[in-house]
Formats: structure tokens, C-alpha cells, sequence
């Protein structure tokens, strides 16, 4: 795969909650540079990244529900709402665990239903956790977002125990049968593991190691 292709998969991401305004600027830069698909930012730098990625291709997108899924629908419409009136192209949004794993799909789905509703045209990513989850979980969960009209399944936050496994990415083409793409995040901080996850079946990595990807390192 060449350095153009593969940065076409690269939601180049930065999501610590100490991340500065110049480390975001510098995100964009890299971003840029490299022609990745999107940066993924904390809701706050939403704006500034509309702006420091004006004049590129490269998407703005960012977290909603983050990192834990707890908040209520009411609470997730109106991060959906503000994120877009600042210029988010894509969304990121966490599946409601508490609900998921107490059996409530109906609280999931039209939790799910609303949230997406409110993002409109706009691309939404259902992050489920992978790492939380059982393999029959994982696949309701995936089930349940593609079925609420989700763009991509996405395995995890970065912040859960664990990251991107293979063998999700792979249940996860199995079940969603091109229903719904596919976004490998956590724990991809190398080209090899990159080619990895889009072997298996991955549309989108999420990763803060864009640039070493890039460079092979």
C-alpha cells in the first residue's frame, strides 16, 4: 500500500484531556501535510480546527458521549447540535455501555436512533468497546448501531482496557456484512499493525501515531 492510500484511512487523533492548543495546531499541520481522512479532536477544539483545516480535504471530527457513553440522549443531541454549529464533518459517538450490558436494547437503539437522527447528512462512528465486551455483545451492539442508521462501527475509545484486536475487526466484517464500515482504533502506533487492521477489514484507523505510520516507524 502506498503513503497516499494508507493516509487515506488515518483519522489523525489527539483526545488526552490535557491536550493544548498548540499541540491541536500542530495535529492540523501533520494532517495536512500528510493528506490524512480527518483529525479527531475533543468537542472544544471543534472550531479551531474548522479553521486551521479551511482551505485542506481533511475533515474535522469529534467525540460525543466521550469516553464513557453515560450521558443521557438529551445531553448527546446537544453535543451533536453544538459540534456541528462549529464545523464537525464527523462524529464519534459512544454507545450507551450501561444500557448495552444490562440488556436494554431498546434504550440503545433509540438512544442511538436520536443521536444519529440529530447528525443529519453528517458521518456518524458508534464507538461499542470492544474490550468490554463479550463476543455475543459485541455482536448486538454492532447489530444494533448499523440497524440505527450508523456509518461505521468503531472498536473502541482508547481509553478501555484495551484497544483495536484483530479478530474484532474481522467478527465485526462478518457481522455488519458492508452494512456499516468498519473503524480500528486504540493501540495502532505502527504501519504494521495499520496494514493489520485494514487487512482484516478496517475503513478508518483511529490513531495518534499518524506521522510514524507514515514514516514506517
Amino acid at each position: 500500500m502506498d503513503s497516499k492510500e494508507m493516509a487515506g484511512y488515518i483519522d489523525h487523533t489527539l483526545l488526552k484531556p490535557q491536550a493544548g492548543k498548540e499541540e491541536i495546531k500542530k495535529l492540523c499541520r501533520e494532517a495536512k501535510e500528510h493528506n490524512f481522512a480527518a483529525v479527531c479532536v475533543l468537542p472544544y477544539y471543534v472550531a479551531l480546527g474548522r479553521e486551521l483545516l479551511a482551505e485542506s480535504e481533511v475533515l474535522v471530527a469529534t467525540v460525543i458521549g466521550f469516553p464513557l457513553g453515560a450521558t443521557c440522549s438529551e445531553a448527546r443531541v446537544a453535543e451533536v447540535k453544538a459540534a456541528l454549529e462549529q464545523g464537525a464533518d464527523e462524529l464519534d459517538l459512544v454507545i450507551n455501555f450501561a444500557a448495552l450490558l444490562d440488556g436494554d436494547e431498546d434504550t440503545v437503539r433509540t438512544d442511538l436512533e436520536k443521536v444519529i437522527a440529530a447528525a443529519g447528512v453528517k458521518t456518524v462512528k458508534v464507538i461499542i468497546e470492544t474490550c468490554f465486551l463479550d463476543r455475543e455483545q459485541k455482536i448486538r451492539a454492532a447489530l444494533l448501531a448499523r440497524e440505527a442508521g450508523a456509518d461505521f462501527v468503531k472498536t473502541s475509545t482508547g481509553f478501555g482496557s484495551a484497544g483495536a484486536q484483530q479478530e474484532d475487526v474481522l467478527l465485526l466484517r462478518e457481522v455488519l456484512q458492508g452494512g456499516a464500515r468498519i473503524k480500528a482504533s486504540g493501540g495502532i502506533r505502527d504501519r504494521q499493525t495499520a496494514l493489520t487492521m485494514i487487512e482484516a477489514g478496517a475503513d478508518r484507523l483511529g490513531t495518534s501515531s499518524g506521522v510514524a505510520i507514515m514514516e514506517g516507524k
